[in-house]
């Protein structure tokens, strides 16, 4: 940088170069670091590189990072792992990555008060395998739990697999500390279940997409583990009856530990990579788990709704279940060996699943797609996966993908939204999903995020362009 004059440098070259300077080799200028945090696993690709790349150790190297771009009205993107999958973490030219994926400590785990504090670059799995150790659990479980850190997922308010009992990650979170622009340093929260002293900051954040503040640290609640564990599979001829099925389940009263579906294109990737028979038993495979002491009955009661559901396959039991939690993980990595994924995340009520399971694939069969959907059916959370040839024409089009897609996309947000569902149930909005958000939530509501936005970030260097209307 010495070579170019004051009014060369841009402000991002002299934010890297002070966060250098104050920071050391925990600030990457490199190309091969910048290229590795430019993107997540979204596929959206910013134009350029960012032009650092902060490592965080500590709460205390945010709080510098985040005073000096600041000052110098940097725009910053936070990155935990980079598993996100809607553009939420994606950094191009002029903008600073501030990472958490280094601090990773495990605070404390109180068997007694049931919480764990960690720091946000821990994983998922991390947590719920410390929680373990003394008997307890660690309830969110998103697909991607062995790679995902709890700071990303606290940011987006992410689900998964276990949400359908035991709540989404808000759910879990009792408290943070988090650094806000400039370098203040905000303690939200408690560590008890109960608490309502204030307005609630803690869920005011959780969710927020790295708008508001960077997430440092985290109280999570912690809970016992189930006695016992009963897990039933059916197999359908089709999406759309397997559907009818998860909502007479749900019917029952006893709320599931799982409730996963994948569709034909799903179980059909997952058998060409895994050289596995899943689709031979039928066109679309529900998972059903029960933990606790009913589960035996529970799951009993679930095999024989499905069954008068037309379900042409069940089975109870636990033999083969941890296979099929690992295929149901796999199913994305699977599709994406097909092609270019679009991966939606459409929530609606679980009454209507079959009705948004149908819509889906007549905007697949109306505009030419490959649609895949793999789903937390029991809580209505449904992936539309749409898979793009490779060798698509989507030049001109937002981020090269062909506008049959996008209008595809429109239709399947339209058509969550008729059903009165989300367009967003736990990935996020981050960039591609934001030109619906306002279509959802409102102008009035969308004014206000706005305006609470100014106040947690009055130079608007917090992920700019990212999950607000």
């Amino acid at each position: 940088m010495s070579a170019l004059s004051d009014t060369e440098i841009t402000a991002g070259q002299r934010a890297a170069a002070e966060l250098r300077s104050r920071l050391g080799d925990a600030v990457a200028l490199d190309d091969a670091t910048r290229s590795a945090h430019r993107a997540d696993r979204s596929g959206v690709v910013p134009t350029g590189l960012p032009d650092a790349v902060v490592r965080a150790r500590n709460t205390d190297d945010v709080v510098t990072a985040l005073a000096i771009a600041d000052s110098l009205r940097v725009p910053v993107v936070t990155r935990g792992a980079g598993t996100g999958l809607a553009g939420g973490a994606s950094a191009g030219t002029g903008t600073v990555v501030i990472s958490t994926e280094a601090m990773t400590a495990i605070h404390e785990v109180h068997r007694a008060d049931r919480i764990a504090r960690v720091q946000a670059g821990v994983l998922t799995a991390a947590v719920d395998t410390a929680a373990a150790r003394v008997g307890l659990r660690y309830a969110p479980d998103p697909g991607s739990v062995a790679i995902s850190t709890v700071g990303g997922n606290i940011a987006t308010n992410a689900g998964g697999l276990r949400c359908v009992k035991y709540g989404v990650t808000k759910d879990s979170v009792l408290g943070l500390q988090a650094v806000l622009p400039g370098g203040r340093i905000v303690e939200t929260g408690t560590r008890t279940v109960k608490g309502v002293a204030g307005l609630d900051l803690t869920s005011l954040l959780t969710g927020s997409e790295g708008t508001l503040g960077i997430i440092t640290e985290a109280t999570l609640r912690l809970r016992p583990i189930g006695d016992d564990l009963a897990t039933v599979v059916a197999t359908f001829g089709s999406a759309v009856a397997a559907g009818d099925a998860v909502a007479a389940v749900m019917d029952l009263g006893v709320v599931p530990l799982v409730a996963e579906l994948l569709d034909e294109v799903c179980l059909r990737a997952l058998d060409a990579w895994k050289g596995t028979t899943l689709r031979s038993a039928g066109n679309t495979l529900l998972l059903f788990q029960y933990d606790g002491a009913d589960a035996a009955s529970a799951s009993a009661r679930a095999a024989s709704v499905l069954r008068r559901h037309g379900a042409t396959h069940v089975s109870t039991g636990d033999d083969g279940s941890t296979d099929l939690i690992a295929a149901r993980r796999d199913a994305l990595p699977a599709l994406e060996r097909l092609g270019r994924v679009l991966i939606e995340d459409v929530a609606v009520g679980p009454s209507k699943v079959s009705q948004m399971l149908s819509r889906i694939e007549e905007i697949g069969r109306s505009h030419g797609l490959v649609i895949a959907t793999m789903a937390h059916a029991g809580d209505g959370n449904l992936h539309p996966i749409i898979v793009i040839d490779r060798a698509a024409d989507g030049a001109g089009e937002p981020d090269g993908i062909p506008a049959s897609v996008w209008r595809a996309a429109d239709e399947i947000f339209g058509s969550a939204l008729e059903l009165g569902g989300t367009i967003t149930g736990e990935h996020g909005i981050g960039i591609l999903k934001r030109a619906w958000l306002r279509t959802e939530i409102g102008d009035v509501a969308a004014d206000l995020m706005s305006g609470i936005k100014s106040v947690f970030d009055p130079h608007g260097i917090m992920n700019p362009g990212k999950a607000l209307a």
